[in-house]
């Protein structure tokens, strides 16, 4: 499969970062879909099948992230998803999924902190893909 034929959902409430991830993602050659809420993006998964899907932590709730990590793996099993988020360098708290305790619950199949390398996040898509 070849970059230009894979779709990813990114899921985030700060403009800014959607833009951006936005923009270097289709600058490595993927085609995106974007959503702005947990709410749009639960919208976008009811009817739509994303190749990988990169979700914030926090939008209208605290814990959006893992609520849609929960719902696309319900309804597409396959699909790899990256919970990027910003809550260490904010909260202080700090999570991974270096247990199966913890991917049983966060059900992410990559944790990455905001503020990733448009090429780190690149080679880790391909990763996840296995491209």
């Amino acid at each position: 499969m070849k970059k230009s034929d894979i779709t990813i959902l990114i899921a985030d409430d700060d403009p800014d970062y959607l833009f951006q991830t936005v923009f270097n993602l289709e600058k490595a050659g993927y085609k995106t879909v974007s959503a702005e809420s947990q709410a749009e993006a639960e919208s976008v998964i009811s009817r739509f099948k994303p190749h990988l899907a990169i979700f914030d932590l926090m939008m209208e709730s605290d814990d959006s992230g893992f609520v849609l990590c929960y719902k696309i793996k319900k309804k597409y099993p396959d699909v790899p998803v990256i919970l990027a988020t910003a809550v260490a360098r904010e909260t202080g708290m700090t999570f991974s999924l270096d247990s199966e305790k913890e991917k049983s619950w966060i059900r992410a199949d990559k944790y990455l902190e905001k503020g990733i390398r448009a090429d780190q996040l690149d080679q880790e898509i391909m990763k996840l893909l296995k491209l």
